[in-house]
């Protein structure tokens, strides 16, 4: 079992994919041994997280099952050590803001999208160090979105979406909504980059190539893997033809198998046997890419939840250092009481 050998961790800050030649490197980087970790457990030792590289942003995607749950876990020691700068988490399964379990002096800009539809179920939250221009909750008239599932920030150079995608459901029972749900993400997407570009996180509760699961042959009418969802996301991905998307961590380990998954079912002790799926991204716009640094799956931390961290380094642009300034020379408290970004009401369920 082999996994490539990280640009980020040796501490450069040079896009691994700009242009055609670093895209070449990109494929040819150095591979060493190294076991996937089948702790069962978050770690007390959190060294190998290594330092940020100056001139990036760390973006972090996190489906915590239970936000509560997690943090009696080790959640909150973990989110100390990684330190990033925005952290998108989902299935937070909160009915209210839960402001109390992560410092606003740490993370002055916080915003939750609870599940109106059933108490203590979905949920999305963002927590940033970074002021954003805007906020939105939600997919606007589509009614797709009453269980909190979708959040965008609109930062200087790019828009930030946190979303936990509806599961098909067991038997694929939802399979219909969930569809309905990709189509309407494609056309939101869309309207987003007429803009600016786009990052799509989260757990996207979809394994798109055989690659992404340990199992593929016995899964194929399984909730997220079906060649209709497969479809759906290769549909994503594709855009309309002149804004197309990229799988960020795929298109930098393409042979990846074991190492990226980011989910592990408690039954059957299916962490310890590498029986995993992924089913969490970094999907970003075209226009993107060249400022991709690395994608890194936390592999030691699991245990806090049935999922993996998947962390994004991305250099950052001339509107981000405005904003970053922004929130820097407030203060915290006051900053996240009196100037954060009044979302749409209509969109707003917590």
């Amino acid at each position: 079992m082999v996994a490539t050998k990280r640009r980020i961790e040796e501490g450069s800050c040079e896009s691994a994919v700009g242009g055609q030649e670093a895209a070449e490197s990109a494929v040819k980087r150095v591979v060493v041994a190294q076991p996937v970790p089948n702790n069962t457990t978050m770690p007390t030792d959190y060294s190998f997280i290594a330092p940020k590289p100056t001139d990036c942003l760390k973006l972090v995607s996190y489906n915590v099952n239970s936000l509560s749950a997690a943090s009696k876990k080790g959640f909150k020691e973990y989110l100390n050590a990684e330190d990033p700068d925005v952290i998108c988490l989902q299935e937070t399964k909160a009915n209210q803001p839960m402001a109390f379990l992560v410092s606003k002096k740490t993370f002055p800009f916080q915003y939750w999208h609870c599940s109106k539809a059933k108490k203590g179920y979905s949920g999305t939250a963002v927590f940033s160090k970074i002021k954003p221009i805007q906020v939105k909750y939600g997919l606007g008239s589509t009614g797709l979105d009453d269980e909190g599932r979708i959040i965008t920030l609109e930062f200087g150079s790019f828009y930030l979406i946190g979303c936990y995608v509806p599961n098909a459901g067991e038997k694929l029972v939802r399979l219909d909504r969930r569809l309905k749900w990709d189509a309407a993400i494609r056309e939101y997407l869309a309207e987003l980059e007429k803009k600016k570009p786009v990052i799509y996180a989260g757990d996207l509760n979809v394994a798109h190539q055989p690659v992404d699961l340990a199992r593929p042959d016995t899964n194929k009418r399984s909730a997220g893997f079906t060649i209709e969802e497969r479809d759906s996301f290769t549909s994503t991905l594709k855009g309309d033809g002149t804004n197309s998307r990229i799988d960020a961590y795929r298109h930098l380990y393409p042979d990846a198998k074991a190492e990226a998954y980011t989910y592990f079912g408690y039954r059957a002790n299916a962490r310890g046997n590498r029986v995993g799926w992924r089913l969490d991204y970094f999907v970003v716009s075209s226009a993107l890419l060249p400022r991709v640094l690395d994608v890194i799956v936390r592999n030691q931390c699991y245990g806090a939840s049935d999922h993996i961290p998947l962390v994004l380094y991305l250099k950052t642009a001339e509107g981000d250092d405005d904003a970053a300034s922004a929130s820097k020379t407030e203060p915290p408290n006051e900053a996240a009481k009196a100037d954060s970004p009044k979302p749409d009401q209509d969109e707003l369920s917590v």
